[in-house]
């Protein structure tokens, strides 16, 4: 399956931010190969091919294969951190807030599979520079859950004796749909966040429920 036939989601054209054209071909095409291949096995040769282009096309875009990734990686997870940001910073109560950015942050990688594949486990495969660059997003991305959860503990909301150690096991229970999900599933990603987003209530002690379908 190709990143344009991913499930539609907030977006509707995939990686429309990215110009001119060719450049966002390259992309989407590096999109597939990382998720199919890895990003290791994968070529410049394999990228361009998959885009309609020559090699030597993909160089006048970007540099090396690593700054595609780069590329990728930067935008995935600047809209990781726009979700858990937006819905930390909602008004509400803290089960309300830890909900939505549950339902809305699963759904993104379910509806993006393919993109979230590799937006979240090649991150070893980028440059130290890069790397360090995407690890502060990903602390912010920690420091917002961790907000609401501390939140959530103070109010009385919450019964989390252990608020960094929750807060890593919701992020992996989120990210984790994006190795697993199957658009030919049962579930639909708004059905799936939901479902996700009353389990993580649950994980915490909370006595709210969002109405998520068995």
């Amino acid at each position: 399956m190709s990143t344009a036939e991913e499930t539609p989601g907030a977006e509707d054209v995939p990686w429309g931010e990215v110009t001119p054209e060719a450049a966002r071909r390259l992309l989407v095409a590096a999109v597939e190969a990382f998720a199919e291949r890895g990003y290791h096995a994968t070529t410049t040769r394999d990228i361009a091919g998959r885009a309609g282009m020559s090699p030597a096309a993909l160089y006048i875009h970007y540099k090396t294969k690593e700054e595609l990734l780069h590329r990728i990686s930067r935008i995935g997870h600047d809209r990781a951190l726009e979700i858990l940001e937006a819905a930390a910073g909602s008004g509400g109560t803290a089960a309300e807030r830890l909900a939505d950015a549950v339902h809305s942050f699963v759904r993104w990688h379910a509806g993006h599979h393919m993109t979230a594949r590799v937006v979240q486990y090649e991150l070893d495969a980028l440059s130290e520079e890069h790397r360090t660059e995407i690890v502060e997003l990903r602390r912010r991305s920690d420091a917002a859950v961790r907000r609401i959860l501390n939140e959530g503990v103070a109010a009385g909301e919450f019964d989390v004796p252990d608020v960094p150690g929750t807060t890593l096991a919701v992020l992996s229970l989120c990210i984790d749909v994006a190795r697993w999900f199957n658009v030919q599933g049962r579930r639909t990603p708004d059905e799936v966040g939901a479902l996700y987003a009353d389990l993580v209530l649950r994980m915490v002690g909370s006595g709210a429920q969002t109405g998520a379908r068995k």
